[in-house]
């Protein structure tokens, strides 16, 4: 649960990731990431708005606008538009979240992934990109847990999406990233794919283990935006000599130089 409320939290780093703490990448766009920037300051917006709520309106909060799975009673349901009012959640729970870990986690891999993602696409495309790909991680949260009656909320659905997005389109990219050794931490640069693979596998088999019981983070949300996110990158983002030419200006040498 994140911090106590009784909801599921999407979260892509720290509960939902592992404890390898990426700083940045050494990939580099051109333009400015202005949609990247506004949906961050769009959750640290709605956080705030969350903060100034009394404990029973930020749970109200949370029932209505959060995923409840019991709700969406099949995914055909998507075949009838008279019944897709249920469907809001899938989006509106991308914007809240549980707690300061919750929103900072997330927003640190946009704030690293994001950026690059956009530049392969542009800023509206990136829009509707995040938006899908964090209602394809709700609906595999539903799919793994049709019954439950918890909200669940968080922006990593979409965030997993440009970590999926991320992997096919810069596979040369490598991360620097905090990493545990003993009672230190090492700053350490891995090559992306890796990063990135790991962290899939990571959910993949917390989601597995998971089946059947109850979800305390929302697996199955990260598993189907980062499978949405590989998907749908190849239908949004530009050409490849495009985005390669625009969006792969190098930030540190191999040697983090």
């Amino acid at each position: 649960m994140t911090g106590g409320l009784g909801i599921i939290g999407t979260y892509a780093g720290g509960e939902g990731g592992y404890l390898v703490l990426p700083i940045r990448d050494n990939i580099r766009s051109r333009g400015r990431p202005v949609m990247t920037y506004l949906i961050l300051l769009t959750n640290v917006v709605v956080f705030l708005y969350q903060l100034s709520l009394p404990w029973e309106q930020l749970l109200e909060l949370f029932t209505v606008y959060g995923i409840v799975p019991a709700r969406i009673e099949s995914p055909l349901i998507l075949l009838f538009p008279s019944e897709w009012g249920v469907l809001v959640p899938l989006f509106t729970s991308q914007f809240l979240h549980g707690g300061m870990l919750h929103l900072g986690g997330n927003m640190l891999y946009l704030w690293i992934f994001g950026d690059n993602v956009e530049c392969s696409m542009g800023s509206l495309r990136f829009l509707l990109f995040y938006l899908l790909t964090g209602a394809i991680g709700g609906l595999g949260h539903v799919l793994a847990n049709p019954e439950s009656l918890i909200p669940t909320i968080g922006a990593s659905g979409a965030i997993a999406g440009i970590l999926g997005a991320y992997f096919v389109s810069f596979p040369q990219a490598r991360v620097l990233a905090l990493v545990p050794l003993g009672f230190f931490l090492t700053a350490l640069e891995i090559p992306a794919p890796i990063f990135l693979l790991v962290w899939f596998l990571l959910q993949l088999l917390s989601g597995v283990a998971g089946l059947g019981g109850v979800e305390t983070v929302a697996w199955w949300a990260h598993i189907g935006g980062f499978i949405g996110g590989m998907v749908l990158i190849f239908w949004f983002r530009r050409t490849r000599h495009s985005y390669h030419q625009t969006c792969a200006l190098p930030r540190f040498s191999r040697r983090g130089r």
